[in-house]
């Protein structure tokens, strides 16, 4: 029996904005915010399109391809697909996203009330709780969506609106150029994680609206989509307060700014004494949320990669044990590693998420799919040895010669070009032909 369509929409959409809204969508905004002063609202227009747009269409992606992100398989090749689903995996799981979760919560909400409280035992406390929310797998979109979601959103308006009406400076003219804050809101926005997270969150959500008693393919696209404009809405009302807030903070900046002290300044300027003890607990419903929802996708990828020798609840086990010992690092230390891989898999992603959905009516064959993601691989490589600051200065000079490069978008016309020159050299493949003839 099919549930109320609006109520499936909201309840799905309130879910997505939950499993996305985690501790880097919370310490980062303000942090952006902070260096546009004046400048927000473009620092927020690249922020929108790492962190809002790319997510949406995501799921837009998944959707139209089927009810998974290994489904792309079928367009592209399967373990090429596997391969790449396995290192998102592994990024927005237990690596990166997911520790991230516990050392904001404990930087946040903890250590200000305890401070001599042992970082060790918060984080089997936070993640004990995790594992326990996130071991039945059929539940896990109700439980964000109708019962956590809810005090997450009103917690966030509140000191939104309030920060909003009563802003603590006026914002001040930026160091950085348009062009400059633009770039840099943009990559800031890869710490989101959001884009990979959308590909694996896809299939959950997905799964949601069919258990809701939208089988069709044409009802589950519709749904989907519908559940994702709920959740881009609500981001984006949610990061432009968090940026306009950090534009118009107080905040004395001396050196290195540490997010996580930021965004408890803002909040005890905004919401006075009680500012610490509200933000704690929107820090640790955004994180337990994503938290959540990342663990368990990870239990259900790992027991598919498996063909189910690695069980859902094993997986669940042991994403968490990692998760407890990574987590143990300062965020600002997560977040320093965890940019040398995102600079990497993001140009991929994007990349792919582009092409199939701009050419995947007219294109058909694999080959340019995997040529246009291989060469976004290689030219982020670049990226990704420059911040490393390897001596090849001269791969250096041949980046920053590219178009779009002062954008940090220098993988994406090499890239386009690959695919286009080998969409046409396939064209009369027999591949393409059968592909054709199969439509």
């Amino acid at each position: 029996m099919k549930k109320n369509k609006l109520l499936t929409v909201l309840t799905v959409g309130f879910a997505l904005f939950a499993m996305f809204f985690g501790a880097g969508n919370l310490i980062l905004p303000p942090y952006i915010g902070l260096k546009a002063g004046a400048d927000w609202s473009m620092a927020l227009f690249g922020f929108f399109i790492t962190a809002i747009l790319s997510p949406f269409l995501g799921v837009v992606m998944v959707a139209k391809s089927g009810t998974a992100f290994v489904d792309l398989g079928k367009r592209i090749h399967p373990q090429f697909i596997n391969v790449l689903a396995l290192l998102i995996i592994l990024c927005i799981g237990p690596l990166v996203s997911i520790p991230r979760t516990g050392a904001t919560t404990f930087e946040i909400g903890v250590l200000p009330f305890f401070p001599d409280f042992n970082n060790v035992l918060f984080a089997i406390i936070f993640f004990s709780v995790v594992l326990a929310l996130s071991i039945s797998q059929t539940k896990i979109v109700d439980i964000i969506g109708m019962v956590l979601t809810p005090f997450l959103l009103i917690s966030l308006l509140i000191l939104v609106l309030l920060g909003v009406l009563n802003p603590m400076k006026m914002p001040e003219t930026p160091v950085m150029t348009g062009a400059e804050l633009f770039t840099f809101s943009f990559v800031e926005g890869y710490q989101n994680l959001d884009v990979l997270a959308s590909v694996i969150f896809a299939g959950m959500i997905i799964a949601a609206v069919m258990q809701s008693g939208y089988a069709s393919i044409s009802e589950r696209i519709n749904i989907t989509i519908w559940a994702g404009v709920v959740s881009t809405v609500f981001l984006l009302l949610i990061y432009g307060g968090l940026i306009y807030l950090g534009a118009t903070t107080d905040y004395q900046t001396q050196g290195e700014v540490s997010r996580t002290a930021l965004l408890l300044h803002i909040s005890h300027s905004v919401l006075g004494k009680k500012g610490a003890f509200v933000i704690s607990i929107v820090i640790a419903l955004a994180c337990l949320t994503t938290a959540i929802a990342l663990t368990s996708a990870t239990g259900a990828f790992f027991e598919k990669l498996t063909k189910g020798k690695l069980s859902y609840k094993a997986g669940v086990l042991l994403c968490t044990v990692v998760s407890i010992l990574l987590s143990i690092n300062s965020v600002d230390t997560i977040i320093s590693y965890a940019i040398n891989i995102l600079l990497f898999i993001y140009p991929i992603t994007f990349a792919m998420m582009l092409y199939i959905l701009v050419f995947g009516k007219k294109v058909k064959s694999r080959q340019p799919y995997i040529a246009g993601i291989v060469v976004a691989g290689l030219v982020s490589l670049i990226s990704v040895a420059e911040n490393l600051k390897l001596p090849v200065s001269g791969l250096y000079q041949l980046k920053s010669a590219i178009p779009l490069s002062e954008y940090s978008l220098e993988w994406l016309l090499p890239s386009l070009v690959a695919f286009l020159l080998v969409a046409m050299l396939s064209r009369n493949s027999p591949i393409e032909k059968n592909a054709n003839k199969a439509e």
